[in-house]
Formats: C-alpha cells, sequence, structure tokens
C-alpha cells in the first residue's frame, strides 16, 4: 500500500501528453458536433507554459459556410469573473484594497436586504457566492435590461434571501457588478478599460473584447445558435451584457483563453513581469464556500471528493489532484475551463449553442489525460439523454395539458386586463390587447414581448415573440376583494432566470386603462 502512493505521487506534476490522447480528443469533439448537433466546437490545452493544441469543428454560422476556427471569438460569460477577481488581487497587491474591506466603504449606498449583512459584507463575499441570495437571484435586473449597473445595484436591496449570510453557496452575478463598481471607484476607470489595460493586453489576449459592440470591427465571430423541437439550429442576436460586464461579459477565443490559462497556472506570471503575486493566486484559489458533493457527481466522477468555490473560481479534486475551474453560459454559447496546477494543464471548450458538451468534455478530457480513461462516459450519457429528450418532450407536454382545464373562461373582459403592473425590484409589466388578444411587453427588457393566450380561468399562457433561450410559460392575474384586477405573476420555468421571486401590481387598479 505504501509504495502504491508513493508511485501515485510521484506520478503526479510528470505528466506525459501522448499524441494519441489528443488524436482521441479530436475524434471525440468531431463526434459531439455531429451527435449533440452543435454548429462547431472548440478547444485549446494547454501544459507547462505552451499552448500545445488548439483546433475546432464545425461552422460559425450553422447555415453558412464559414469555418470555426481556434481565433474565432465567443463568448466566454462567467469565466470573466476570473478577470475581476484578477483585477482586485492586482489592486490588494498594490496595497489600494484589502479582500476583507467592508464594500460599503467604496460603494456606501450599496444595500443587500439586511443592515448587518450589508454592514458586514467585504470584499472578498462579493466573490465566492456566499451572500444569502439564491443561486442567480436578481438576474431580471440586467438580463437584456435597459437598467445600468448602478440601478441594477440600488434594486438589489429589494431581493430576498433564502439562506443565513455566509452559510450556503448561492451562485451570484449581481455581486460581481458591484465587484467592478469597487474597482472603477479605485481606479476612476471604467472596469473595461480596467481589466483591457491590466489583464488582457499585458497577457497577450489581443482579440478579446468586452462588449457585443466591439464586435462591429471583428472578424472571425461565432454566432450564438438556439436549437428549434424539431432540431433545426438557429442563428440568435448577440445580447449586450454591458450592465453585468464584471460578471460575465468576455469574448474571446480559445487561442486568447489559452493564453490566460497559461498566466494562471504561472500565478500571474507573464515572462519577467508578474500581473500579480504568488500569494494572491493562492488566495483566489482558496475554497470559500462548499458546495456538496452530490449523489450524481459521486457516481459520475468517483474520484470528486469536494467541491468548492473561491474567489471567482471553482475547486475540486479529480484523480487526486485540485481541479480549480469555470464554466460560462450565454444566449447560445457554453464553455468550460480546467486547470490542473500540479500539472500546469489547462483546456478550454466552448461551443456556440445551448449545450453541456463543454462541461462533459472538460471532464472527460481530464480522465483521459490524467487516468488514461478513453470512455468518454460524461458525452455518452449527454448522447443518451439527447436520444431520449423527444420522448421527454412529449411527456412533459402532456403533463402539461394534464393540468389545464377545459371548459373555463377569463373571469372578466379582455379589455379589463389591460394595464401596466409593476415589480418593486424589476420594475413594469405592460399589458395591451391588439385584435381581441393580450400581449406583453417587459418594459425595461425589449427582449421580452409575447402574446398571451388563454388557458384557463385567469391564467394565460405566455408564447415570446423573440427567439431567444427562454421556454414559454404562465401568466396568471389576481383579484382584489372587489373583483378589479389587482397583479399578475410570470412563470417561466428554466434552470437560469427566476420570474417566480417577481411579483407585479397593478399601478392605479380602479382606473380602467
Amino acid at each position: 500500500m505504501a509504495a502504491g502512493l508513493v508511485l501515485a505521487t510521484a506520478m503526479q506534476g510528470q505528466l506525459n501528453i501522448k499524441s494519441n490522447q489528443i488524436e482521441r480528443i479530436d475524434a471525440a469533439m468531431s463526434r459531439a458536433v455531429e451527435t449533440m448537433n452543435l454548429p462547431s466546437l472548440s478547444v485549446s490545452i494547454v501544459h507547462d507554459g505552451q499552448l500545445i493544441w488548439s483546433t475546432s469543428h464545425g461552422l460559425l454560422d450553422a447555415n453558412a459556410a464559414a469555418k470555426a476556427t481556434p481565433d474565432a471569438l465567443y463568448a466566454v460569460a462567467s469565466n470573466t469573473k476570473a478577470f475581476t477577481s484578477a483585477g482586485l488581487a492586482q489592486l490588494v497587491d498594490a496595497g489600494l484594497l484589502d479582500w476583507d474591506d467592508r464594500v460599503t466603504d467604496y460603494l456606501p449606498h450599496f444595500k443587500l436586504y439586511d443592515p448587518y449583512v450589508t454592514s458586514e459584507l467585504r470584499i472578498r463575499d462579493l466573490l465566492c457566492h456566499r451572500s444569502g441570495l439564491a443561486t442567480f437571484s436578481g438576474d431580471l435586473l440586467w438580463y437584456g435590461s435597459t437598467w445600468t449597473a448602478k440601478e441594477i445595484l440600488t434594486k438589489a436591496q429589494h431581493l430576498k434571501p433564502t439562506s443565513s449570510f455566509r452559510t450556503e453557496f448561492g451562485y451570484q452575478n449581481i455581486l460581481y457588478i458591484a465587484a467592478g463598481e469597487v474597482i472603477e471607484a479605485i481606479t476612476d476607470a471604467s472596469w473595461e478599460a480596467y481589466v483591457a489595460d491590466s489583464l488582457l493586453t499585458p497577457a497577450g489576449m489581443e482579440r478579446a473584447v468586452l462588449s457585443v459592440t466591439k464586435l462591429e470591427s471583428s472578424t472571425d465571430v461565432a454566432l450564438p445558435h438556439n436549437e428549434t423541437p424539431e432540431g433545426n439550429l438557429a442563428s440568435i442576436d448577440w445580447v449586450n451584457w454591458d450592465n453585468m460586464a464584471p460578471a460575465g461579459a468576455l469574448i474571446a477565443s480559445v487561442n486568447d483563453m489559452a493564453k490566460w490559462m497559461i498566466v494562471q497556472l504561472d500565478s500571474g506570471r507573464v515572462d519577467d513581469d508578474r500581473l500579480w503575486t504568488r500569494d494572491r493566486t493562492q488566495e483566489m484559489w482558496t475554497l470559500h464556500t462548499p458546495i456538496p458533493v452530490s449523489n450524481w457527481y459521486r457516481s459520475k466522477l468517483p474520484s470528486m471528493h469536494f467541491r468548492g468555490y473561491g474567489l471567482g473560481w471553482e475547486m475540486s479534486t479529480l484523480h487526486g489532484r485540485k481541479i480549480v475551474g469555470h464554466s460560462g453560459g450565454y444566449d447560445g454559447m457554453i464553455s468550460r475551463q480546467l486547470l490542473v496546477p500540479e500539472e500546469k494543464l489547462g483546456v478550454f471548450i466552448v461551443t456556440n449553442t445551448n449545450s453541456s458538451v463543454p462541461w462533459a468534455l472538460g471532464y472527460d478530457f481530464l480522465d483521459l489525460l490524467l487516468a488514461g480513461d478513453a470512455g468518454f462516459d460524461l458525452l455518452t450519457f449527454l448522447e443518451t439523454n439527447r436520444e431520449e429528450e423527444p420522448a421527454n418532450r412529449i411527456e412533459a407536454e402532456e403533463e402539461l395539458n394534464s393540468t389545464r382545464i377545459p371548459g373555463t373562461a377569463p373571469s372578466h373582459p379582455m379589455d379589463t386586463y389591460v394595464g401596466t403592473y409593476t415589480d418593486v425590484i424589476y420594475g413594469s409589466i405592460d399589458i395591451t390587447q391588439h385584435m381581441g388578444m393580450l400581449e406583453l411587453q417587459f418594459v425595461q427588457t425589449p427582449l421580452f414581448k409575447g402574446n398571451l393566450n388563454h388557458w384557463h380561468y385567469d391564467t394565460f399562457q405566455l408564447n415570446w415573440s423573440e427567439q431567444m433561450m427562454l421556454p414559454g410559460g404562465m401568466v396568471h392575474f389576481t383579484f382584489d376583494p372587489l373583483g378589479q384586477v389587482e397583479a399578475l405573476d410570470v412563470d417561466v420555468p428554466n434552470p437560469d432566470f427566476d420570474f417566480t421571486e417577481l411579483h407585479f401590481v397593478r399601478n392605479n387598479p380602479y382606473i380602467k386603462e
């Protein structure tokens, strides 16, 4: 037993990546594009301070001929968070900031749900998802909306917690917006300008941009896609994320991200300079908030013994090594980054449709590179699920229809539902009538508009007018004791945006608008 332990330890840090392993990775990529209906898939792998391999399969636009390349730009979304964390780390190195400074020292008007939490919230709390707010709470404030970053942070005080402060993991984008505002308060520069000058340029990320507005002057750009119920890939418009940029605005190629991974794996060093010190790397890669390892993870990834979150990074173990990584999810693009510090190994994967393939292949590639296992079990798992999707969709539709109560009608004439309804967190929804049908518009989110078809009683089915990643949902109207239309609630079941934390009350309910 002792000899086996010594052997395992000796093998770490002496990774020898073989050509046949790269060939298997390339073959798995080709397979995934075909079996999982991806427009494209791009990958870069770094080892021991070098980009050792990068490639792309598929097309930038599923309905055009331009092929994807490792220099093509994709949204990498929440992989941006590590850049915001690194920017703050630089300010810690410069003596301008301490991780345990109070957030209100820099943002005196920022408030959360409780005066104690507001007072005790520290800079590191902004980065490790332990505020007490639920995962993705408040994301409807920024997604596609006209609210500015400062307006979003003002509204954040109305978000309700689902756990006690610093007790549970709740993934937060809004607090990264606040982290970006801290950078701006200290440097007197915009977050975008600071990150570009202090991180992107020194790291050599020449093609990377921090706003969709910069894509007009860029070439070799992947288009985001959705898959229709019929299985066709349809390109969709880029959504501007400027108002939450510190949490997810970076757009980069896999070759750009390779440069970033090399800097990370060398603790911030670029040539003879350091963008941040080794101590800061240690702090960013130290677990701050535990994440339970579910039974599913235990069954699919048995060598994962813990999960958690540091400062801008996820952490876990696989095959006896510490794994530092992150995922990124954008409308029609998904990415996955995995670093193995002991082996100086980094993998970055991105596709331009909503797919779990980058997540699955990230772990499958590490199984191959770290343990020699070329089973690609997680890709196979996704392929099996995909085969079952048509039947699952039919079953879900039948289940939904079974809840519909036939033979009912709205309790009021259609024009009585017309009006403006306001939620204290989000803002307003307009309900209008056109040719006898109700129409909905989220006032601060132009993308969120659709038709309301009667479902039963005073519940209407919401069908979006714009092509995007969200499914349809339901809108339910409620009434006051006098029978006047008083409020509405929206429910759009999806893993990213919680519409149920909003409650829209009608303006001037006794005046027919």
